[in-house]
């Protein structure tokens, strides 16, 4: 009989904001306790620093380069494959609830899922609502007053808009979302089917802006805040990308005080996902169905968070705040597991692979990533190499995700993105052992050893003692690109 899966998916949760990753201001007791009879990677990474590529390539497990994933404007074409549409295939039902950022919204859901459910609408849905983000959807008026207040003075371009009134205008929609999961758990509880389920809930939080209700705002000790990384503008030979954000963020000036209360509010966003995942991990205990449920906690990219006096994302940098995401598994009774953090370097592109095997079932399509069920089993090799990618060439207009002006918070990262000089340089990083190196296609290279410099800030690459380190890297780099230019389609054309 084949096991339940349930997918929980936060939206730009850096690794380093748990717990049990070593954040002494954390709070996240639910998702620590997982350690008991699962697995943590530290070494998870995503594929593309920011929302639509990364969803794209672990709904797939294709790399973003494949199908061109490489901008917030280009989601799935209809004939690409996607692991809900495989666990539909395969006997599932699927519950879908929650963020899209995959789908394009005149496309409707049912190839995808059983059921849909966006956490703005009042009912389950079968049709096309887009699911994605909206300031303006999750607003009432009193979270509304402050997302205004945030659009004001320096504070303009930061995303911190702190302490919420409560939990009912902006961060509804993931209340809402957990609630339809518990309904649906109950549900499954009251019929009686041996058909197994698959729901991918996927929530906004800790999507900036930043801001957060009680309890969880004021629980996280501001004293205990680890250090942050230093200002990108005193910091040399890094991608160019950084500075032109950091120079029209106008963050500078910002005291140590404030970037406290913004990374603070960040962990209580952090607290509350944990809180939320506390509540269906209960219920599914409740309802008799945890034993035969795996839980997969992850997050589709990470955040600077204040980090070099930048705030939220960017697409063609791979920094550990943006790359290296939470990636948690606990797997269903009778499936091997060795509870512990895990050293193994994994990538979520590794995802479709490993559900298509909890599931007991195979894949209908080629694809890139590797199950990592023998790493949840104990092994501590998964593989040699993680990628992340993102960029563009010159001239690509359709990439440059055009039409913000300086009235949106997004301006000063799109604005640079926008720039034709070096900032949008297509880029790769590969990550082997300690050594992280991103090969840039219009500017300097970057090389960093992770255990002598974990904050990312001596540029390895301009020293001679390190050529061999970057050439065995960039070889590595060019297999990766060997083995997956491509995907043959799987379906053959008449002639």
């Amino acid at each position: 009989m084949k096991k339940n899966i349930l997918l929980f998916v936060a939206d730009q949760m850096r690794r380093d904001s748990l717990a049990h990753m070593g954040n002494p201001a954390s709070i996240t007791p639910n998702l620590d306790s997982l350690l008991e009879e699962g697995v943590s990677f530290e070494n998870a990474y995503c594929q593309n620093p920011v929302c639509v590529p990364s969803r794209n390539s672990f709904l797939t497990g294709f790399y973003p380069h494949v199908n061109g994933h490489r901008t917030m404007h280009y989601l799935q074409r209809e004939d690409e494959p996607n692991i809900l549409k495989e666990m539909k295939r395969n006997g599932y039902e699927v519950i879908w609830i929650g963020r899209n950022d995959v789908v394009p919204s005149n496309r409707a859901k049912t190839d995808y899922c059983d059921e849909y459910y966006d956490g703005i609408t009042d009912e389950n849905t079968r049709d096309c609502i887009s699911g994605s983000f909206n300031h303006a959807a999750h607003h009432n008026e009193d979270t509304k007053k402050l997302y205004e207040k945030m659009l004001s003075g320096d504070n303009y371009y930061s995303f911190y808009m702190g302490k919420l009134p409560d939990g009912e205008g902006y961060g509804k929609a993931d209340w809402n979302c957990v609630e339809k999961t518990l309904e649906y758990i109950d549900r499954r509880r009251k019929e009686k089917t041996d058909k197994p389920f698959f729901v991918y809930c996927t929530l906004s939080f800790p999507h900036p802006p930043y801001a957060c209700e009680d309890p969880w705002y004021s629980s996280i000790d501001r004293n205990l805040l680890p250090k942050r990384r230093p200002n990108i503008k005193d910091v040399p030979n890094k991608a160019s990308m950084l500075y032109g954000i950091n120079e029209k963020q106008n963050l500078n000036n910002w005291s140590e005080d404030r970037f406290d209360e913004l990374r603070a509010t960040y962990l209580a966003m952090v607290s509350r996902f944990d809180f939320q995942f506390g509540l269906i991990k209960n219920k599914l205990l409740e309802t008799n169905l945890y034993d035969d449920t795996s839980l997969i906690v992850f997050s589709d990219h990470g955040d600077y968070t204040g980090d070099y006096t930048i705030t939220e994302k960017v697409q063609n940098c791979f920094e550990e705040p943006i790359s290296n995401v939470p990636l948690l598994i606990k797997p269903a009774k009778g499936i091997k597991v060795e509870p512990r953090i895990s050293q193994a370097q994994v990538e979520l592109v590794d995802l479709p692979a490993t559900i298509a095997e909890l599931a007991n079932s195979k894949l209908s399509y080629t694809q890139f990533g590797q199950s990592v069920l023998h790493a949840v089993a104990g092994d501590e090799v998964h593989k040699d190499a993680v990628f992340c990618e993102g960029g563009r060439i010159h001239g690509e207009k359709q990439a440059m995700e055009e039409g913000h002006g300086p009235d949106s918070p997004y301006w000063p990262r799109l604005a640079t993105q926008c720039s034709e000089g070096p900032e949008h340089s297509k880029a790769v990083m590969c990550k082997m052992g300690k050594y992280k190196y991103v090969m840039r296609l219009y500017e300097l290279d970057e090389l960093y050893d992770l255990e002598q410099d974990p904050l990312e800030i001596d540029n390895l690459v301009v020293k001679e003692e390190y050529q061999k380190i970057i050439q065995q890297m960039k070889e590595r780099v060019g297999q990766f690109y060997m083995e997956t230019t491509d995907f043959v389609p799987m379906k053959r054309d008449k002639r």
